[in-house]
């Protein structure tokens, strides 16, 4: 007998236009052959560079740019889903796993133009996100599904700051098993109180792309997803789901051969990747 559920995390995706999307559809199959309990995404889906610095008065408010940022996370999700809705409609017992969707700081970028410029009310807005089938949970919030605490970022209650320092630290701080994203890095720990397991987990990046803010050097770091088997209580066992490996699952090729074969190098350095133009139909 199956003791505990299975909790799968995808961290943040941070879909944009003109970057490589082709991980989404593989994550969206593994889903679907893994068939876990529970997808969580911990947030900044939605990139939204439109909205980047805007708080600090570094761009105005562009339409055209940040109808671009909503309509490449909405596409960048789908791709998520679509395998599953592929599989069920063929499916003898239909899959239906629990979708929960974490906001990230990403996503907040609305609230803080809506803050300053209360006249873009109803102009943009979380109702521009299409996230069908998914529940939804905001920026700061903190949710708990079989002991697990999920939020984007965990904060210092007294200070509203993110806590700092490494998982092992943080974890002292935090006080039960929760697992975030936000930071570009992979971060486990484990720890026993009373008698029973406590894990920390910092997840932040599962993307192709290189961000241009960090560098050539900030760039490497793991990327992919985690499978929490056996979750129980706050309990689990971790098993670490990197992109090479999904690569080579769904393309038959390491990621490093695909991404020469399918992708134009950069122009510029730190430039996002660029699709070459597909002739092939059978991918």
């Amino acid at each position: 007998m199956k003791i505990g559920k299975t909790h799968l995390i995808i961290p943040d995706t941070q879909a944009k236009a003109g970057v490589p999307d082709d991980h989404l559809r593989w994550i969206g199959q593994y889903i679907v052959d893994r068939k876990p309990d529970v997808v969580i995404h911990l947030g900044d889906h939605w990139d939204m560079p439109a909205l980047s610095g805007y708080d600090k008065g570094k761009k105005q408010f562009e339409g055209r740019r940040y109808k671009s940022d909503i309509k490449a996370g909405n596409e960048a999700l789908k791709l998520i889903t679509d395998p599953l809705h592929e599989y069920n409609l063929t499916a003898d017992i239909i899959y239906q796993p629990r979708l929960v969707l974490l906001r990230g700081n990403h996503e907040d970028r609305i609230n803080k133009a809506l803050a300053d410029d209360p006249y873009l009310e109803g102009v943009i807005g979380y109702h521009d996100f299409e996230n069908p089938g998914w529940e939804t949970s905001d920026y700061h919030e903190v949710l708990f599904i079989d002991g697990i605490g999920y939020s984007h970022a965990f904060e210092n209650p007294m200070t509203g700051k993110p806590w700092g320092g490494v998982c092992s630290t943080r974890i002292k701080n935090i006080g039960h098993t929760f697992t975030m994203g936000h930071q570009q890095t992979l971060d486990y720990t484990i720890r026993f109180v009373a008698g029973k397991s406590q894990h920390g987990l910092v997840a932040g990046a599962c993307y192709l792309h290189d961000e241009e803010y960090k560098g050539p050097q900030g760039n490497s770091h793991w990327r992919g997803l985690i499978v929490k088997n056996s979750v129980h209580e706050g309990q689990y066992n971790p098993m670490f789901v990197d992109l090479d490996y999904l690569c080579q699952k769904y393309e038959g090729v390491t990621l490093n051969k695909y991404i020469e074969n399918n992708l134009i190098p950069p122009e510029e350095p730190f430039a996002p990747w660029k699709r070459k133009r597909q002739t092939k139909t059978n991918r």
